[in-house]
């Protein structure tokens, strides 16, 4: 049994890794060529699925989107646009080419000394649109630019990378974590010191749940973790796991049983338990958790590698009513991070 769902693993993830590559030019959700959050996620999934396969073709086609979009790379400095960056450190040792390193790090030196940060010390969530969101934090951050600087510390053995990687790890934790439940709250104003909406939505919590055991794993041996931060994302875990539903799937709401259930939050969240799980850190109930949503993840994929029911780009929204009406649509991030999950099956 356990043979037969590692090869529907293995189809799956390479029909998904198909359809995020052929793209489809001009759809802000689905094309690939553009220097943003959105194909970040799916390239930084396609990194870890050809870590996975070993197939060069797939290293290959990474290579070649670096070549095509690195123009755009200047475009916009801020701090959601710092995700496709983060393939740049492992590029570097897989090619041995000196651009991939010195561009990384005179990226990772804009995050520490001139990205802006709110006034606690956290980066504010600067985004490509001609949107401003003063003194925000949001949970996305850790995923689109922290992720990558733990990979730049790793691959340059510089403690100073690190050591920003877990301040914003400690400060969003800090930020956003609902005492009460242990899950994770979309976002928090400085200004206003509140949580905005209060939403504890499904993709946040899947950012932070997955990006965390990935920044620990590229630090391990350079940095002790604080074991207050170890602390709080396993409540962050234990938290998420009373929510799952029934069906294996979070809902877009972790805490509204009432509302819709979202894919690409729920295989976010299911992959941050496998690995912990593999680490360790918590016991087989979550990797039999994770089993549930792969279950409903492989019955969301269509023969194209489309995956379903993916609510689209989100940002702090002003209800928790307005999260569940969310339109639903194809991206590279959910692609991506449904992605993340078969790799990691077939890694475990």
């Amino acid at each position: 049994m356990k043979r037969v769902r590692k090869q529907a693993c293995e189809e799956a993830a390479s029909r998904i890794v198909s359809w995020m590559l052929k793209g489809q030019p001009g759809d802000w959700g689905m094309d690939i060529d553009s220097w943003d959050w959105n194909p970040g996620v799916g390239i930084i999934a396609i990194l870890e699925y050809y870590e996975c396969s070993q197939k060069p073709e797939v290293l290959s086609d990474l290579i070649k989107w670096t070549e095509r979009n690195r123009h755009q790379s200047d475009k916009h400095k801020v701090i959601n646009s710092m995700a496709p960056f983060t393939i740049y450190p492992r590029l570097y040792e897989l090619t041995g080419n000196p651009y991939y390193l010195n561009k990384a790090i005179e990226i990772g030196d804009w995050m520490l000394k001139e990205a802006p940060k709110t006034r606690e010390g956290a980066f504010e969530h600067t985004v490509t649109e001609p949107e401003a969101f003063s003194e925000q934090v949001w949970a996305d951050t850790i995923f689109m630019a922290v992720l990558f600087l733990a990979r730049l510390a790793r691959v340059t053995a510089n403690n100073k990378y690190g050591e920003e990687a877990l301040v914003q790890l400690r400060l969003h934790f800090k930020l956003l974590q609902d005492e009460k439940t242990g899950v994770l709250f979309h976002g928090w104003d400085c200004g206003r010191s509140n949580h905005m909406s209060a939403a504890r939505w499904g993709r946040a919590n899947a950012w932070i749940a997955l990006a965390t055991p990935m920044i620990l794993q590229d630090l391990r041996g350079m940095l002790n973790v604080p074991e207050l931060l170890m602390e709080r994302y396993l409540r962050l875990l234990r938290g998420l796991k009373t929510y799952q539903s029934d069906n294996g799937l979070w809902p877009v709401v972790v805490d509204r049983p009432d509302y819709r259930c979202e894919v690409s939050g729920s295989v976010g969240i299911a992959c941050s338990f496998i690995k912990a799980a593999n680490q360790g850190w918590v016991d087989a109930e979550y990797r039999a958790a994770a089993n549930l949503t792969l279950e409903q993840l492989l019955d969301s994929i269509d023969d194209n590698g489309h995956v379903g029911g993916v609510s689209g780009g989100t940002p702090v929204l002003p209800s928790e009513e307005a999260y569940d009406a969310f339109e639903i649509r194809s991206t590279q991030y959910g692609q991506g991070l449904a992605l993340f999950l078969l790799t990691e099956y077939l890694n475990s």
